[in-house]
């Protein structure tokens, strides 16, 4: 049986506002190649952790965050792993670029500049030729995007930005 278009509309909705918050975005990076607690991502993020679990818990009702087995932790409590699902990948969301930027800036503030690579480059062309060059790109990130970890590899991030220029017209 098929949902009616309101809980779809719903689940939209809830996906939408999900992924509209950096620290949110930033617990999915935690969580993208090793199962975090809810302890460990409040530390890691350094709030408190009833604030991190409303948002994992908002990440996991959205089914942007997987719940692994309970373990125990290192007193003998049970804790629950948490593990990005990637989905978030694929979802799109209504005028995120200021929140992937504050994201961005969040994950990068405390990193010495040598951790930081950037290329910035200015051109002029024509929707088609801007629209292939986009086309490009992207096809190169969801070539990789599709690729395993590898397991000796080191975690790293990518954002790529394009803006019109107001000050070149």
């Amino acid at each position: 049986m098929k949902p009616a278009p309101e809980s779809d509309d719903a689940d939209l909705v809830a996906k939408g506002r999900a992924l509209s918050s950096p620290i949110r975005l930033r617990i999915l990076r935690l969580c993208l190649h090793q199962a975090r607690t809810n302890k460990e991502i409040a530390e890691l993020l350094g709030i408190n952790p009833a604030s991190s679990l409303h948002h994992v818990r908002t990440l996991v009702r959205t089914g942007f965050l997987l719940a692994e087995e309970r373990r125990k932790g290192r007193r003998g409590a049970a804790e629950v792993p948490y593990i990005a699902s990637r989905k978030s990948w694929s979802t799109s969301v209504d005028n995120v670029a200021p929140i992937l930027i504050e994201t961005f800036v969040q994950e990068t503030r405390d990193l010495p500049p040598e951790d930081i690579e950037v290329w910035r480059l200015g051109v002029k062309f024509n929707a088609a030729r801007r629209q292939e060059m986009l086309g490009k790109l992207r096809a190169v990130l969801d070539e990789y995007m599709a690729l395993p970890a590898d397991d000796d590899g080191v975690a790293t991030s990518l954002m790529i930005a394009h803006h019109r220029d107001p000050t070149a017209d």
